[in-house]
């Protein structure tokens, strides 16, 4: 038999410690992430951040290749439920793996935007049927070629539902 007698609830100073772990929660983070494939798909890409703004929403915006740099593909998916994002969107071309490969590592909703270029093949039908045919569980809703803005008015509406 113990000595001690159990801990009464206290249900105040649970609330207070909970408040003050919502008070160091940055509030004005950003809660869309936009990432591209390659630095030449900034312009491109520049679109759904511009809607984003328009709309007063916080957004982050990062270049990182599926290919080059898998680690920091899956690192940035794995910690951005963490660090506040709520929607991803993610632009690429050609063989257009940065949807598919975020969307691998995180429980996030993906929205990826197909991207055309001098590389891609059939003006970009690559990148739309890389991004349209994901495997079972791994979920990425796609938008048109090219349509990043389209892309952020679908994030605003999900992060509004």
């Amino acid at each position: 038999m113990s000595d001690t007698a159990p801990t009464p609830i206290r249900t105040g100073l649970a609330e207070a410690e909970v408040q003050a772990q919502l008070e160091e929660f940055d509030v004005d983070g950003p809660l869309v992430g936009i990432v591209m494939g390659s630095s030449s798909d900034m312009e491109a890409m520049e679109k759904a951040a511009k809607e984003l703004r328009e709309r007063g929403i916080p957004h982050e915006m990062k270049v990182m290749s599926a290919h080059r740099e898998a680690d920091v593909v899956a690192e940035y998916a794995k910690s951005a439920k963490s660090r506040g994002l709520r929607v991803v969107i993610a632009g690429a071309g050609i063989s257009a793996a940065l949807p598919g490969a975020v969307a691998a590592h995180t429980d996030l909703p993906v929205i990826g935007v197909p991207l055309s270029g001098r590389l891609t093949a059939a003006g970009g039908l690559d990148a739309i049927l890389s991004i349209v045919q994901m495997p079972p569980g791994v979920p990425v809703a796609c938008v048109g070629l090219d349509n990043a803005r389209n892309a952020a008015i679908l994030a605003a509406q999900i992060l509004a539902a």
